[in-house]
């Protein structure tokens, strides 16, 4: 088995000693240039390689990113991890990534797994059980940098990338009254979500401006997956309520509720107009096309990973809460002549 190499074999290679080779391989000042030349030099012929775990405990940084998303199975978060993957990339660091299924208690287990493996720093996304608070500020309080996106945690103190749900639903609920929607039904998110919370008081208080009676028998409490949106869409149907429009939480809902829709008899949008939320990929591919929320997922990858690192540098951020702008993308399930 081949020996590693060590900076001790370099010093020796060149006849100086480890902490001049450490200082330079470490960029210092106060190494001359020539010397630096040779020392990288030496070590690139004799193939050194530095250990990482002994890099991390000397310069307290591993140059590694720990990244928490709720699941994997919406192209949601993949669009996302591709734009953070690029920039911390770019800036000489590494992302570690981790699923929490939905879950509380895994989420809890993969937040300290990455605490373990010593990241600089936590983005993430928060599960649709709840908010593990007190785990959030230990972790803070020990030094690890967290920044949240899409599903954040309001009561910590922490750089967070959101859009304005409240605007958006809105405005996606507003249009459903503009297509001559009357009796328009809610399927919500998991109540502990703030997202859930803020879309919801869109939907509420477009009805309230344009003098719309609130039913709270059309407001019914789905989840985020498409089998969601199923349940939910079969309880409005056996509840008898009359609607004639729909406004989900997320595109999985609302495609979960179009099936139950279509396999009714009834025409989208003509006699049910819906609206989903998070322009998910399958809102291309669903017969109608579903008009859906685009949030801006490029970018807020690229604006959690860019305040990741400036809480690394210790730089100073003028907007800890970053609100991006979203579009309403009308087509096929909710256009009536």
């Amino acid at each position: 088995m081949k020996r590693h190499i060590t900076i001790k074999d370099i010093a020796n290679e060149l006849g100086i000693s480890t902490s001049t080779v450490s200082r330079a391989l470490a960029d210092r000042w106060d190494v001359n240039e020539e010397t630096r030349k040779l020392v990288l030099e030496t070590a690139k012929r004799l193939n050194y390689h530095p250990n990482p775990l002994a890099v991390a405990l000397i310069t307290k940084q591993s140059k590694t990113i720990g990244l928490v998303i709720p699941e994997f199975e919406n192209s949601f978060f993949c669009n996302i991890i591709n734009s953070i993957q690029k920039v911390l990339n770019e800036n000489g660091y590494q992302l570690l990534i981790t699923q929490s299924n939905e879950s509380k208690e895994i989420e809890e287990r993969n937040l300290r797994l990455l605490e373990n493996s010593m990241v600089d720093g936590i983005i993430i996304s928060i599960t649709r059980e709840g908010e593990n608070h007190e785990l959030y500020q230990e972790l803070i309080d020990r030094g690890v940098h967290l920044v949240f996106f899409n599903r954040v945690c309001t009561s910590i103190d922490a750089p967070k990338v959101i859009i304005d749900d409240y605007e958006m639903a809105f405005k996606a609920t507003e249009h459903l009254i503009d297509i001559h929607c009357h009796n328009i039904a809610h399927l919500s998110g998991p109540p502990n979500l703030e997202i859930t919370q803020r879309r919801k008081q869109g939907y509420l208080d477009a009805l309230i401006k344009h003098n719309i009676p609130i039913n709270e028998n059309l407001i019914l409490t789905a989840g985020v997956i498409m089998d969601a949106g199923v349940r939910a869409m079969n309880r409005l149907f056996e509840s008898g309520e009359k609607f004639d429009g729909i406004f989900a939480v997320n595109d999985p809902v609302a495609i979960g509720a179009m099936k139950i829709i279509k396999g009714k008899g009834l025409k989208i949008p003509d006699d049910v107009a819906i609206i989903g939320f998070s322009e998910s990929r399958s809102a291309m591919l669903v017969e109608p096309n579903l008009t859906s929320v685009a949030q801006p997922l490029s970018e807020i990858g690229l604006t959690a990973a860019n305040l990741m690192l400036k809480l690394i540098r210790k730089k100073y951020i003028e907007e800890p809460i970053v609100k991006l702008n979203a579009s309403l993308n009308i087509r096929e399930s909710a256009i009536r002549s």
